[in-house]
């Protein structure tokens, strides 16, 4: 009489086991990114081709590119877990977009605060300098003192070693354009510095090449590498990259993310 009461019992408890194994063992859904590009005092027809490539080859992505951020709004951002911006209105001339509309403004600023993600590609937060709220989600951007010297190899090393977009992260060589003196927001995170080297034309100081900052329950990290294609072939730039990103959309960071 009881046998087959004791059978589905097992039957059941085996079920949700090996249900629940299976699922800690699934690759977890793609996250969804929107690109902002069509505008940049950068080459962006080069870096958004070489920034979708690097996070359509980690496979933890799927990318879209739109070259009118200033058409989206609630309902658009609504299909994404994060945006990348590489737009920006920095020098902007007749026939540019120079600035975004108020609801856009908005809109942009509910989808990070609501839990979101915005990532910062080198120049992408070098605009809207009288929208308070933007900078100080940027975290950073080229400010009245910033400076540069030539493109040249140099190292980067974690900041914030506990952090989990630099947890493990090896200090590694690129070779980029290195900014000095960048406007920072108080709020922000250093997670990554390089030297700059006054022989390079250089502040003699660590300055920070990735950033963080909390906005609401979103986020926000700033990638200051990146000034071009080429440096954007870099390994090291690649993983602060993805698992930049990742940190963005989640709060979190995969052990092999960018690996």
């Amino acid at each position: 009489m009881y046998i087959l009461p004791r059978l589905a019992l097992v039957g059941c408890i085996t079920l949700l086991l090996t249900g629940h194994a299976a699922g800690a063992g699934e690759t977890p859904p793609k996250l969804r990114v929107l690109i902002f590009s069509g505008q940049n005092n950068h080459d962006w027809r080069k870096t958004t081709p070489a920034l979708k490539q690097i996070l359509d080859k980690s496979g933890r992505f799927t990318v879209e590119v739109t070259e009118h951020p200033e058409q989206y709004n609630a309902a658009k951002f609504a299909h994404f877990d994060c945006i990348v911006g590489n737009w920006n209105n920095f020098g902007v001339r007749s026939g540019g977009v120079k600035e975004w509309p108020e609801p856009t403004r908005k809109d942009f600023l509910e989808f990070v605060r609501n839990g979101h993600g915005f990532v910062v590609i080198h120049a992408g937060s070098s605009m809207f300098y009288d929208w308070p709220e933007f900078q100080k989600l940027a975290g950073g951007a080229w400010g009245e003192h910033t400076g540069h010297g030539a493109i040249h190899a140099f190292e980067v090393k974690a900041a914030d070693p506990a952090n989990p977009i630099t947890k493990g992260l090896q200090p590694f060589t690129t070779t980029d354009e290195l900014w000095h003196r960048m406007a920072v927001q108080p709020e922000k995170k250093i997670v990554a510095t390089a030297f700059s080297a006054k022989n390079r034309g250089g502040s003699g100081e660590d300055e920070p090449v990735a950033i963080t900052t909390e906005f609401g329950r979103g986020r926000c990290f700033n990638l200051v590498l990146g000034h071009d294609a080429k440096a954007m072939e870099s390994s090291g730039f690649q993983t602060l990259l993805v698992r930049g990103l990742e940190w963005a959309a989640t709060g979190q960071v995969a052990a092999d993310a960018g690996r």
